[in-house]
C-alpha cells in the first residue's frame, strides 16, 4: 500500500474506468447537486462520471483524504525500515498516533465531522452526489448510520 491522499497523484487507469463504470451505472439518477474534495483525482472523477451533465460542483475540503505527512507517496514496507518507530505505533493504534508531520486519525475524524454537521446545509436537495475518497468515504458511512468512527474498516470503498 503506497499512502496518496493528499499528494497530487493524477487519476490512475483503473480510476478512470471505474469513473466511467459509475457514469454508466449512475446515467439514470438525477442529481441536485455535487460536492467533491479539493484533490484533482477526485474532481476528475466528478468529471467523468458526469461527463454528459451540466451540474456545478461545490468542491469541500473537509472531503479530502487523511493527510499522511511524510508518508504521502511511500509503500509500507519502506516505512517499516525507515520510519519504524512511527510507523509500528500507528499501526498499533492508529486512532491515536500520528504520522510523521501529517494529520492524525483524530483531526481527520473531527474534520468529517464537520461536513456531517455541514450537511443540513444541503437538506433542500434531493440527490447529492459525493466524490471522495476511501477513509471519507468510510467514515461518512460509519458515521451517518450512527456506529463510531473505528467502525469505518468495516466497509469496503473501492
Amino acid at each position: 500500500m503506497v499512502f496518496t491522499a493528499v499528494m497530487r497523484p493524477p487519476l490512475t487507469a483503473r480510476g478512470i474506468e471505474q469513473a466511467q463504470n459509475l457514469h454508466t451505472l449512475l446515467h439514470g439518477v438525477s442529481f441536485d447537486l455535487v460536492l467533491c474534495s479539493e484533490l484533482e483525482r477526485a474532481q476528475h472523477t466528478a468529471r467523468l462520471v458526469l461527463s454528459d451533465r451540466q451540474l456545478p460542483v461545490q468542491i469541500i475540503p473537509e472531503l479530502n483524504e487523511m493527510f499522511f505527512g511524510d508518508w504521502e507517496m511511500r509503500h509500507h514496507r519502506d516505512l517499516m525500515q525507515e520510519d519504524a518507530e512511527n510507523y509500528s505505533a500507528w499501526c498499533n493504534d492508529w486512532q491515536h498516533a500520528i504520522p510523521t508531520n501529517g494529520e492524525g486519525f483524530q483531526a481527520f475524524s473531527q474534520r468529517v465531522e464537520r461536513f456531517i454537521a455541514r450537511l443540513s446545509e444541503f437538506q433542500h436537495y434531493q440527490n447529492i452526489l459525493v466524490v471522495s475518497h476511501q477513509g471519507v468515504l468510510s467514515l461518512l458511512i460509519a458515521r451517518l448510520i450512527g456506529m463510531p468512527a473505528e467502525a469505518m474498516w468495516h466497509f469496503r470503498v473501492d
